[in-house]
């Protein structure tokens, strides 16, 4: 019963905190499947939305968000989220980028909307845009936009998928997010130079940028993080594409997610196993969520399926899986239940569940 939407590529995906007695929200990004190459989903991304009461069964809602105006910062695509509620507002921290340039920027948009189908982008957007004093800034290319699209990522600054969560400890917010760490204080390996960034706020609007969380000098990219808290311990996942070396020592690469361990939310982490959580060499299932409240109350996890049985981009969101706890605090995930046997490689004609 997974959920591949048949007229729309489906990918990074954050659920909206779920009330009781309602749906959970999932909202994702996505792309018309008639574009020329898959690759060419992440020029058009919009947002998403879907509502299910099992994780399982999904009923498309129209997409929730898309693009600004010509001009806008945010005019070109819209990329990875989350979302968090605050006293009855629900706040939309979201990447996107623009014709302009090469950088990525967050921003936040607002809803009260019980259903979360209207959102209404907040003027002080950007609310962040990356700290030189921390995390690399790039040179924009000179040149047209026909140039830039013939190597679309070439020379990208990267500060994208913004995670927020609450702090129990010390009262307000954290936001993580993936970057690289500054070329001036970057001592690691040419090419190992991403990190999870982090930034602290009283009110979900005015940020501080804090240092990394976590050493650079591992990979090329830590995107999409999670912070989540699991049997009284914290966890910050990611995914990635390793390289031979590094922490992983020698051995196949593999594409998918994995995770990181702190003693505190705010961090430092530090990498405790160098096997995957969920991954494989051609990245079968990517960008993974844990729901630390599944239906039966149990953590979950999900991720989306890039790859069909073919070979072929796919595009779709797995069944939920339980995500076990070890006793040596290591995460473990039935990967078996992402993709139950008999599920389908493609799209109907339409939208649904199946």
């Amino acid at each position: 019963m997974v959920y591949v939407p048949a007229a729309r590529y489906l990918w990074d995906f954050w659920l909206a905190p779920k009330r009781p007695g309602e749906p959970y929200h999932l909202f994702h990004l996505q792309a018309q499947r008639d574009i020329a190459h898959p690759e060419e989903r992440h020029k058009v991304a919009t947002v998403g939305h879907a509502v299910s009461h099992d994780l399982v069964h999904w009923e498309p809602r129209p997409t929730a968000f898309a693009p600004g105006p010509a001009g806008a910062w945010d005019d070109r695509a819209i990329w990875t989220g989350s979302i968090v509620e605050r006293d009855g507002t629900h706040y939309f921290f979201y990447t996107a980028i623009s014709h302009a340039d090469r950088a990525q920027r967050i921003g936040l948009a607002t809803s009260t909307d019980p259903a979360l189908e209207r959102w209404e982008r907040h003027p002080a957007n950007p609310l962040l845009e990356a700290d030189p004093r921390f995390y690399a800034k790039q040179i924009p290319r000179a040149g047209n936009e026909a140039a830039h699209d013939a190597d679309f990522w070439f020379g990208w600054e990267a500060f994208r998928d913004p995670w927020v969560t609450r702090d129990p400890e010390q009262g307000g917010w954290y936001l993580f997010f993936t970057a690289d760490e500054a070329v001036a204080t970057y001592r690691g390996p040419a090419g190992r130079a991403g990190v999870i960034g982090a930034a602290r706020s009283n009110d979900l609007l005015h940020w501080e940028q804090l240092p990394p969380v976590a050493e650079a000098g591992m990979l090329f990219f830590l995107e999409v993080p999670q912070a989540v808290t699991l049997e009284g311990r914290r966890y910050l996942l990611f995914c990635t594409h390793t390289d031979i070396g590094g922490p992983w020592g020698r051995g196949p690469d593999w594409r998918g997610t994995h995770y990181l361990v702190g003693d505190h939310l705010g961090g430092p982490y530090r990498l405790e196993t160098p096997e995957p959580l969920v991954g494989d060499p051609p990245g079968s299932f990517y960008a993974g969520r844990i729901v630390e409240a599944g239906p039966d109350g149990t953590p979950v996890f999900l991720a989306w399926r890039s790859r069909g049985d073919d070979g072929a981009f796919l595009g779709g969101l797995s069944d939920p899986a339980p995500v076990e706890v070890l006793p040596d605090g290591r995460l473990r995930v039935d990967r078996d239940r992402l993709w139950p046997a008999g599920s389908p490689p493609g799209s109907p004609a339409e939208d649904e569940t199946r």
